[in-house]
C-alpha cells in the first residue's frame, strides 16, 4: 500500500470544525484507520471510529479503485489538538488479535492546532442616516494581517490593515438594510465576527392587487425580506376578522419569510375585498394589504362578444345602405352613355333651322 494524498497540518479556533483527508492505493485495496495522540506526555495513540468524542467525530471512508476517508471533527476544543494519523495496509492479518502483520501499516501525520477563540465585541451605531458597523478582538489573537468586511457572501469592504478594530458604514436607515454583517480577521487561522442588523417585520405583498375567476382558486402571497426572520404569521380580511385553516374555504402556508393564502371556490360576493397578512418576530410586528377582485367566469368572454356586435352592427348598417341606393347612381356603361345626348342636340339643332326658313 502507498498514499497517493496525505492529510495537512491545520490551525482552529475553539467551536470550529476541522477535517482531514486520506487517500491509499494498493492490490489489494487497502484498508484506512484514523489514530490519534494528544500533547499530554502521558497519552498514547488511540483510534478513532465515527461517533467518537461525543459524536463529534464522523469518519467516511470508501473503496472503489483505490482507499479514500476522511475525518471530521465538530465544535472544536482544546483537548482536540494533537498528532492526527492516517493508517493503511492491505495485509490479511493487519487486525488478527494473536498475529503480527507480514506488512506493517504505512503511517501519515498532520498535526491540529486548537487556538482559543478570542472574543470579539460587535456594536451598531445609528448617526444622521447612517449606520456605522464595527467590530473589536480581544487578545491575545493571532497575528491580523487585515480585514474584510461581508454581507450575503458579497465583500463590502477590505483592507491591510493590521488592528484590532474595524468598521463599515452604511448609509440609509436600518429597516432597508438589516441581516447578518460579517467582519473578518485575516489572520492564521482566520477569525470572523458577525454583526446583525435586526428590525421588525417589514411585511410586503408578492402583488398588491390580485384577480380570480369565480369558482377558481384565489392565491395570495407576502413576503418578509429584512432580518430576522418571521415567527408567526395571520391573516384577516376587512369585514370578516381572522382567516384560519379550520374553516374548510381558507389553506395557511407559511414558512419563514413567506406566507400564502389560498381561497377555494371563490365566490363575487363573499371574497372581494381588502386581505391583511400580518408577521410577528422578536422585535415587532408588521403587515400588508392585499386586494382580491373576483370576476365572473363569463368575464373572458366579454371583448370577443364585443368584437362580434361590432361587426354585426357594421354589416347591418351596409346592407341597409345598399338597399336604400337609387337606381339612377349606379354608373353609365361607356356604349350607351354619351350618344343619345349627342343625338338629341343635334335633332334640336335642325327643327330651329327648320323654323328661321319657314319665317
Amino acid at each position: 500500500a502507498g498514499f497517493i494524498k496525505s492529510p495537512l497540518s491545520q490551525k482552529r479556533l475553539t467551536q470550529d470544525s476541522v477535517e482531514l483527508y486520506c487517500e491509499a492505493i494498493g492490490n489489494p485495496i487497502p484498508e484506512i484507520q484514523w489514530w490519534f495522540e494528544g500533547n499530554d506526555p502521558n497519552e498514547t495513540y488511540a483510534q478513532l471510529w465515527d461517533g467518537a468524542r461525543q459524536d463529534r467525530v464522523k469518519i467516511n471512508a470508501t473503496y472503489n479503485l483505490h482507499s479514500t476517508s476522511t475525518i471530521s471533527i465538530a465544535n472544536l476544543t482544546g483537548d482536540d489538538s494533537g498528532m492526527y494519523e492516517c493508517r493503511a495496509s492491505n495485509d490479511p492479518d493487519r487486525n488478527h488479535l494473536s498475529k503480527s502483520p507480514k506488512v506493517k501499516w504505512i503511517r501519515s501525520q498532520a498535526n491540529v492546532f486548537v487556538i482559543e477563540r478570542p472574543e470579539i465585541h460587535t456594536s451598531v451605531i445609528e448617526s444622521s442616516d447612517k449606520l456605522i458597523l464595527s467590530c473589536n478582538i480581544s487578545a491575545p489573537h493571532p497575528i491580523i494581517t487585515g480585514h474584510k468586511w461581508i454581507h450575503k457572501e458579497k465583500i463590502l469592504e477590505q483592507d491591510e490593515n493590521t488592528g484590532a478594530f474595524t468598521s463599515y458604514t452604511i448609509d440609509g436607515k436600518k429597516e432597508e438594510h438589516s441581516g447578518i454583517y460579517e467582519c473578518i480577521y485575516e489572520a492564521n487561522p482566520q477569525i470572523i465576527g458577525q454583526v446583525n442588523i435586526s428590525v421588525s417585520p417589514q411585511v410586503t405583498a408578492y402583488k398588491k392587487s390580485e384577480h380570480g375567476n369565480e369558482g377558481d382558486t384565489g392565491v395570495l402571497t407576502c413576503k418578509n425580506p429584512s432580518f430576522p426572520a418571521v415567527t408567526s404569521w395571520s391573516w384577516h380580511k376587512s369585514g370578516h376578522g381572522l382567516l384560519e385553516n379550520a374553516s374548510g374555504r381558507y389553506i395557511i402556508k407559511s414558512s419563514g419569510n413567506k406566507t400564502e393564502l389560498r381561497i377555494l371556490k371563490l365566490d363575487i360576493e363573499q371574497d372581494t375585498g381588502d386581505y391583511f397578512c400580518n408577521g410577528t418576530n422578536s422585535y415587532g410586528s408588521g403587515d400588508a394589504t392585499v386586494n382580491l377582485r373576483v370576476r365572473s367566469r363569463l368575464a373572458a368572454l366579454w371583448p370577443f362578444l364585443g368584437i362580434v356586435a361590432e361587426v354585426l352592427v357594421l354589416v347591418t348598417i351596409i346592407f341597409i345602405y345598399e338597399k336604400r341606393r337609387k337606381p339612377d347612381e349606379v354608373p353609365d356603361d361607356d356604349d350607351g352613355g354619351s350618344a343619345p345626348l349627342k343625338s338629341n342636340a343635334t335633332n334640336h339643332k335642325d327643327k330651329n333651322v327648320r323654323q328661321r326658313n319657314a319665317n
